[in-house]
């Protein structure tokens, strides 16, 4: 099916989390198609930012600075938007700070996602809603089968049991309140997303592979690996928002329970592989580099292995990860190299948009 530019033109989209990595190239590609976008978040969770750094700011419609575990001013915000369509990615991302601020974790993301749905209860032009979860809300087995939208959800740390609540009250604010509920009192199509380990230009998270890894290149530091075999579902970051953006023209066009459900958008298993072969493939194209592991500290608990079954994604929505590995980590070291020649971050970013959904 593709996405639509043409269906993206002037509709107004109300985005949480757009100062993240991820809310940050899901912004720059609503704006490239046409949409008007309002942003909701708090400040850049890190210094430097890709919000920052590609100017996400200047191409927004409206930008407010606001908590979502404020309910109030999140349903002020959305009021004053009307919008079309909501995405929400504001969260507490991070599986290692879950250990460490828990009530904090669980407060972002579950009441958070109340606070959310409750603003789109209160705003009846939203159509379509799009919740991003993560892969990590099922209960994960670290067995080699892939998992299915319906599987049982779980979460061993705190991030991924919030994700699978998160999951929860969504599923059962659609079946009380929205389109296919008995007492359906708001139409909005709502749906929940489920993608794995991102990577792209411009994240600089603290405890992942590849910011880790720049911020050590560029230091000329020794890159220090927790769980070297340890088996990711690594995808540029444009994979799963093309899936997003796919889903949103379907739940607008097509309001039915086949859309206004939770969805995998994984990786292709070839793009499978282990935290030091990606580290290696990043010290390779970078030029130069030591890796090492960090055999003295106490590491917390992290899965070693899980995988998505997107079988429904492509069956329903014809959506199919792009880009492979190793085109993934090239676009990503590539931005920051970019990035370090001081050249304009915008507009690179835009060009890498393009060039992938022009299917280059």
């Amino acid at each position: 099916m593709g996405i639509n530019p043409d269906f993206w033109q002037n509709k107004k989209v109300f985005l949480t989390g757009h100062t993240g990595f991820k809310g940050g190239w899901l912004s720059l590609w609503l704006q490239s198609l046409g949409a008007e976008v309002h942003g909701y978040s708090l400040q850049p969770p890190t210094q430097p930012s890709f919000y920052e750094v590609a100017q996400v700011a200047d191409l927004l419609a409206s930008n407010t600075l606001g908590d979502i575990r404020n309910g109030a001013r999140l349903a002020d915000a959305m009021k004053c938007v009307q919008p079309d369509i909501v995405f929400h990615l504001a969260a507490q991302p991070l599986v290692r700070y879950s250990y460490k601020e828990p009530v904090e974790t669980y407060a972002v993301n579950v009441l958070g996602t109340v606070n959310l749905l409750e603003a789109v209860r209160a705003n009846p032009s939203v159509r379509a809603v799009i919740n991003v979860t993560t892969d990590k809300c099922y209960e994960n087995r670290e067995w080699c089968y892939p998992y299915r939208e319906n599987d049982p959800l779980g979460g061993h740390d705190p991030y991924s049991a919030s994700k699978a609540c998160a999951e929860i009250v969504t599923r059962s604010y659609r079946a009380s309140f929205f389109t296919t509920g008995s007492d359906a009192s708001q139409q909005a199509a709502i749906a929940t997303v489920r993608a794995g380990n991102v990577i792209g230009g411009g994240d600089w998270a603290e405890f992942r592979l590849i910011p880790d890894c720049i911020r050590a290149l560029m230091l000329d530091q020794p890159i220090f690996l927790r769980y070297p075999s340890a088996v990711r579902p690594w995808q540029h970051v444009l994979d799963p928002l093309a899936g997003y953006l796919m889903l949103t023209q379907q739940l607008w066009l097509q309001p039915s329970a086949i859309y206004a459900d939770s969805w995998n958008f994984g990786l292709d298993p070839a793009n499978e592989a282990t935290v030091e072969r990606v580290a290696r493939q990043v010290v390779e194209l970078w030029g130069y580099g030591e890796i090492k592991v960090d055999k003295l500290n106490f590491h917390p608990h992290e899965a070693s292995l899980l995988r998505l079954d997107t079988t429904k994604a492509w069956t329903h929505l014809g959506w199919r990860s792009h880009w492979s590995l190793d085109r993934a980590l090239r676009q990503t070291v590539e931005w920051y190299r970019v990035w370090q020649q001081e050249k304009d971050m915008q507009q690179y970013s835009l060009g890498q948009i393009l060039a992938y959904q022009e299917g280059r």
